[in-house]
């Protein structure tokens, strides 16, 4: 019988389901049992066990018959006692077997979700940045979570659930025809007055469960928007208090009508499936007692016993043998779905015959007629044209979106070229080993990211097997040593998550650190003053200029204070370079450099002169 709450989940698709349905072929389920494969022999023993588990579950109900006719009946205590004893002894076993089965089943279907999500990680580990970046990363965690904790359920539940309820079902219907196959049709023609009340009730259930849902979430709405410090202090301002209350009133009142009508729906529901459940076994006691009194004298008491208790236990197997369609066809969009991930092409992968040199590198970059996009109607960067020599430095500075990130993206190969070469101590990038590669590029980018866990782990992060040392001088060449020695823990100072409990200037400069610490060929400063106060910027500035001095560099900042040590500067406009030279040239030309240094250097310093003198009027 199902539970007295009534259904209490879905068994009928939506018209969202109805329309994705997955396209289920002979490569899509080769492919699902692929997985089950390396465990053959754990799946023997659960079909094993499902299947002496299904029968004996079946038993009890056989060995009333006998209790009633041979021990109650026949007035024989010792067969009482025997078949008593009996069914115990069959019950224990098959809940002993059944323990047996699901302790299998949730071992083959742990160890394939962890196959699935190890292959699932390592797969989305290769994937480009343009991955990252155009796909939602809710998204992402739900297929490397929920929708491959939902394969679990599938093995556990989908497969086992056809396997016993499919053999719970054939084996009641062989004994019901045996004691009689008159009564055994009657009873087959009761079981949809048990099904039909429980899909039309869980469907009506359902619907009313979704509009609560949307209700409630419409409620939370307004508390979160209405309860907050910023958007009380609006409602107050703005003498919306009588507005807002009218608004939450009505919602709660609708909250109010939802409950009581899915609370009424499974009171129905219960009536129904209990006036049903009364008929089906009255209808094979009235048919059972014809045929016993007036036309077969070899039917006793216990076969129509037995033939009631069977039809009760074909309830549930029935039920859900009838929604296994559905249940099905949710677990062939689940696969599809995880399988849409595992297929999706790596786009920046080593080339079979990548090289990893073995002299170490000297960070020499060269751009030869490099263009790139995203999307092949929007052109990001076209023919550019420079090479960083050995030691040098190049700025790379021009208005937001000309596509500077871009250009320095190409060089670690987050994104690879769409035409042109990049390459890098006089190899094409795409023909150099990945690791080697990013192991000689170190970049320093605008948004900071730190783990949470102390500056000591975030530094080793790095260089795992840096020593004390390393770390000290690393810390003291990006300026940040002071600030870590006068916290009472030092290194081993917490950040918090995403290191929220730093300032911007102590992370960017922890940040540095770790860089440093990879003592990379080539340095690349992503707008790493960007977001910062002057007070931050210039110690950056002051842990960046060294840095500078001693190594290749690229530098990219909207802060032209940050860019003046360039060796060369280049401008970046329309994904081109536009302009290129030093400081003083690019002033002399009047052009875009020129409009940048007037825009964000020059009004900044008027406007300090300006609060300079104002603060000494008073």
């Amino acid at each position: 019988m199902p539970p007295i709450g009534g259904p209490r989940r879905q068994s009928f698709l939506t018209d969202e389901e109805k329309k994705n349905r997955p396209k289920v072929t002979k490569h899509l389920l080769s492919r699902i049992f692929s997985y089950l494969k390396p465990y053959w022999k754990q799946m023997l023993v659960v079909l094993a066990a499902i299947m002496i588990s299904s029968i004996l579950n079946l038993m009890p109900s056989v060995i009333t018959g006998k209790i009633i006719d041979e021990g109650l009946i026949g007035r024989n205590m010792s067969k009482l006692i025997l078949f008593i004893l009996l069914s115990l002894a069959v019950t224990l076993g098959a809940n002993l077997i059944g323990v047996l089965e699901s302790y299998m089943n949730t071992w083959i279907a742990q160890h394939i979700t962890y196959d699935m999500r190890n292959t699932m990680y390592r797969h989305l580990q290769k994937m480009s940045q343009r991955f990252f970046t155009t796909n939602n990363q809710g998204d992402i965690i739900t297929r490397m979570t929920s929708d491959i904790s939902g394969v679990q359920q599938i093995i556990t539940g989908t497969l086992t659930s056809i396997l016993s309820n499919s053999i719970t079902l054939l084996v009641a219907l062989i004994v019901m025809f045996r004691q009689s196959w008159i009564l055994a049709l009657v009873g087959i023609a009761v079981i949809p007055l048990f099904v039909i009340p429980t899909r039309s009730a869980g469907k009506t259930r359902w619907s009313i469960t979704n509009e609560s849902q949307a209700c409630s979430d419409e409620i939370n709405g307004i508390l979160n928007e209405t309860m907050s410090v910023s958007g009380q202090l609006l409602v107050k301002l703005f003498g919306m208090e009588q507005t807002e209350y009218q608004k939450y009133e009505s919602v709660n009142k609708r909250m109010i009508q939802l409950n009581i009508r899915e609370s009424m729906a499974g009171r129905w529901f219960r009536v129904a499936l209990s006036t049903f459940s009364s008929i089906g076994p009255m209808l094979l006691y009235l048919a059972g007692g014809i045929l016993m009194m007036r036309y077969d004298a070899s039917l006793t008491v216990g076969d129509i016993t037995v033939l009631v208790a069977l039809l009760g236990r074909m309830y549930g197997p029935v039920n859900q043998l009838l929604n296994i369609q559905v249940d099905w066809i949710r677990s062939m969009a689940l696969f599809t779905r995880i399988f849409e991930y595992y297929d999706m092409p790596v786009e920046i992968e080593n080339a079979s015959d990548a090289v990893c040199p073995k002299e170490r590198a000297i960070g020499k970059v060269t751009f030869e007629n490099v263009g790139f996009y995203y999307d092949k109607e929007r052109q990001i960067l076209n023919d550019i044209n420079f090479t960083l020599d050995s030691g040098k430095c190049i700025a790379i500075v021009g208005p937001s979106g000309s596509g500077k990130s871009t250009l320095i993206n190409l060089i670690p190969r987050l994104y690879d070229v769409t035409s042109g070469t990049v390459t890098f101590d006089g190899m094409d990038v795409r023909k150099i080993d990945l690791a080697y590669l990013r192991e000689n590029i170190g970049i320093v980018s605008q948004e900071t990211y730190l783990f949470h866990g102390t500056i000591r782990e975030n530094l080793l992060y790095a260089k795992p097997d840096a020593t004390e040392e390393e770390l000290i001088n690393a810390c003291k060449k990006a300026n940040i040593l002071e600030f870590i020695e006068s916290q009472e823990t030092g290194l081993d100072t917490v950040v918090g998550n995403r290191g929220l409990k730093l300032s911007g200037g102590e992370k960017q400069r922890i940040s540095i650190a770790r860089v440093l610490l990879k003592d990379p060929a080539l340095m690349i400063f992503d707008e790493a003053t960007s977001a910062l106060d002057s007070i931050s910027e210039q110690k950056i500035q002051d842990a960046i200029e060294p840095l500078i001095a001693s190594r290749t560099s690229i530098l990219i900042a909207h802060r032209l204070s940050t860019i003046l040590a360039a060796d060369e500067i280049l401008v970046i406009s329309d994904g081109i370079i536009a302009e290129r030279g030093s400081h003083k040239e690019l002033l002399a030309l009047g052009g875009i450099y020129s409009q940048l240094y007037e825009t964000q250097f020059c009004k900044t310093s008027e406007v300090a002169e300006q609060f300079d003198y104002t603060e000494g009027e008073d």
